[in-house]
């Protein structure tokens, strides 16, 4: 099991596949995704990356913040988000995740925090079909009928589907598939829509429900990884390189 990444939803657009076909997707923006600290089991009894994405000014951040970023030796972040890993998987401490992190085609869950709608009626809020348009229903057509019973209990459960606040919590839409990734900029297409508000911050992992392909960097894609990894030999002369030809010896006959 592998960390996942915080990305920034910037909105949504439509994509050309190579077989011509218009896909809806979100489009979202992955910049300076940073390691800020790591959890161990036999230090905290369990395993974990904590990563942080944006910047905080320092005079809006306290002090305890502050030593906690100055440890991982990283600037403020402004969202920090918290992933279980596998011991294999962990992560060293300031080192910065890509977007090629996940590979066109994965499935992938995404948690984010929905759009607020304020107060709602039960038919919008839970989807009821509301009362009749006639036979005597009279001004309440939208409301949600009976909510409590007899004298005994003589209450209102709790629980209870009726109106009240709607939005505004945490939501996890699994089983969506990224269409293409852009590591230069920083960007995941991901198909379909994405909870939460253009700006806000959510959290992309690997689908639960479906199996990681193979094909996906494992423990993650960090930056400047494939640099670091190139072989040595590249750099080392090679022993059977070819030699300069020798000029050709002169004649010592002369015309």
């Amino acid at each position: 099991m592998r960390t996942g990444l915080l990305a920034q939803k910037v909105g949504m657009t439509r994509f050309l596949t190579d077989g011509g076909e218009h896909v809806p997707v979100t489009v979202l923006k992955v910049d300076a995704c940073e390691v800020v600290a790591t959890k161990t089991v036999e230090k905290d009894g369990y395993s974990a990356v904590q990563l942080g994405v944006g910047k905080a000014k320092v005079k809006n951040v306290t002090k305890a913040y502050r030593g906690h970023h100055a440890k991982a030796k990283v600037e403020p972040k402004s969202k920090l988000a918290e992933f279980r890993v596998s011991a294999e998987a962990l992560l060293d401490i300031g080192a910065e995740v890509t977007a090629d992190h996940f590979v066109a085609g994965q499935y992938v869950d995404v948690v984010g925090t929905s759009i607020g709608k304020g107060f709602a009626g039960a038919m919008k809020r839970h989807n009821f079909g509301g009362l009749e348009a006639s036979h005597g229903i009279s001004v309440s057509h939208r409301s949600h009928g009976s909510t409590g019973h007899c004298q005994d209990p003589g209450r209102v459960f709790k629980g209870k589907k009726m109106a009240g606040h709607m939005g505004d919590a945490r939501v996890t839409t699994q089983n969506l598939t990224i269409v293409s990734t852009d590591a230069t900029r920083g960007l995941l297409f991901v198909r379909g829509a994405v909870p939460g508000s253009k700006g806000g911050y959510v959290m992309v992992q690997d689908a639960v429900k479906k199996q990681r392909p193979e094909e996906a960097p494992f423990p993650a894609a960090i930056r400047g990884a494939a640099a670091a990894q190139a072989p040595a030999e590249a750099e080392a002369p090679s022993e059977e390189a070819p030699q300069a030809s020798e000029a050709p010896e002169e004649s010592g006959e002369k015309e």
